[in-house]
């Protein structure tokens, strides 16, 4: 008789653990495992609890945001040898967790993925861990870039440019995708500015001008977000770039000068011919501009006064309204005297080859005393005070 009631516990241990199954995903019997039974011979015989497994996804869902961690847990047992696995037979990296495991990169869209591996309850009865989800299929795709090449050197005013290739209806989803990290503290701020004919632009700038020296890391990690309106972004794009000296052009249009400081110290002032103050339209304008780009020859046109193709010496651009500092021989008079041009920053030959071979993307200009303001153009984003910059972000500040 004693050896029938054992027969009966291993039975009813047996069917307990066939039963085992969650409401997300489901167990197997693993095949050749019998279950065990722990009594000895002639005692009553109880069954271990079955595993309790949950899957999230649940089991069989669609249209899952491929930046989600998959996630598999389990009580009262353990998981051995578990794995998301794509189509392809290639597991997906994670890691274990207190009670299972988790996926640690970023799934591919339109993909349907599989759990595999084994359960094993408290009696060590292993059953097979099943369950599939697949991911999201785009309607569009939307891509992104950093205007800051990899290991670039910058100036204290430069502005991080996440450009993307459509509009971005979801901005406050976008922007938490955006990460800026600095080697010290920076107090800073995305902005998204006014939607261009080339997408959403959101633009990042310190409160105050960047301390040089500074290791910058910029990511925008955008696969598996959802930007809205059936758009999701379609890469993950990133920069680490340093900040450089600090290197300020002091431009004060009554002034007839133009003053360079580097780090603190007054390195350069030349005579000036700014833009003519009678007509606003030859304005230099006001405002803190930012050096873009620079040409040592640039053939320079305006149609509206006449002119065309006009080949110009180091030219350094400020503003993409037409506003460069670049030598100019035929204003070699009015330079220290009058403001003659067509909105530029005149220099002689020998000056503006100089501070042309000084001048990096990010240094500021600071133009003061023109009654014409910056118009909000291109770079503008030092022309805001930090509360209008801060009202620009899409997440509360």
């Amino acid at each position: 008789m004693a050896l029938g009631r054992t027969v009966l516990g291993v039975m009813v241990a047996f069917a307990v653990a066939l039963a085992a199954i969650t409401v997300w995903g489901t167990v197997e019997r693993a095949s050749g495992a019998p279950a065990t039974a722990s009594a000895e011979q002639g005692s009553d015989t109880e069954a271990a609890p079955p595993a309790q497994v949950s899957l999230s996804p649940g089991n069989g869902t669609a249209g899952v945001a491929p930046a989600a961690p998959a996630v598999v847990k389990v009580a009262q047992g353990r998981l051995t040898d578990v794995a998301l696995v794509a189509p392809d037979g290639v597991a997906v990296a994670g890691r274990p967790t207190p009670d299972g495991w988790e996926s640690t990169a970023t799934l591919a869209y339109g993909t349907t993925y599989t759990w595999k591996g084994l359960v094993v309850d408290g009696a060590g009865n292993p059953t097979r861990l099943s369950g599939s989800f697949s991911t999201v299929t785009p309607q569009r795709e939307i891509g992104a870039s950093i205007n800051i090449r990899d290991d670039a050197t910058v100036g204290v005013a430069a502005p991080v440019v996440v450009q993307f290739d459509g509009e971005v209806a979801d901005k406050a989803a976008a922007q938490r995708a955006l990460q800026v990290r600095t080697s010290v503290p920076t107090e800073g701020s995305w902005a998204w500015l006014p939607d261009t004919a080339d997408g959403s632009r959101a633009h990042w700038r310190p409160k105050e001008y960047w301390k040089p020296g500074t290791q910058v890391d910029v990511a925008a990690n955008m696969v598996g977000v959802a930007t809205g309106d059936g758009a999701w972004g379609s890469e993950n794009v990133t920069s680490h770039f340093t900040i450089g000296r600090s290197q300020i052009v002091k431009a004060d249009v009554n002034s007839f000068q133009m003053v360079v400081v580097r780090d603190g110290q007054t390195v350069m002032t030349v005579p000036a011919s700014y833009g003519l103050g009678s007509d606003p339209n030859r304005n230099t304008t006001n405002g803190v501009h930012v050096v873009m780009s620079k040409e040592a020859n640039k053939l320079m046109t305006n149609p509206e006064y006449g002119y065309f193709n006009v080949p110009e010496k180091w030219a350094v651009r400020i503003s993409n309204n037409g506003e460069f500092i670049h030598a100019n021989p035929q204003s070699t008079s009015a330079q220290g005297n009058e403001n003659v041009t067509h909105g530029c920053v005149n220099l002689s030959l020998t000056d503006a080859e100089a501070y042309f071979n000084t001048a990096m993307f990010g240094d500021p200009v600071e133009v003061t005393g023109s009654p014409v303001p910056m118009p909000r153009t291109d770079i503008y984003d030092w022309s805001l005070t930090w509360q209008e910059w801060q009202s620009m972000s899409a997440l509360p500040t």
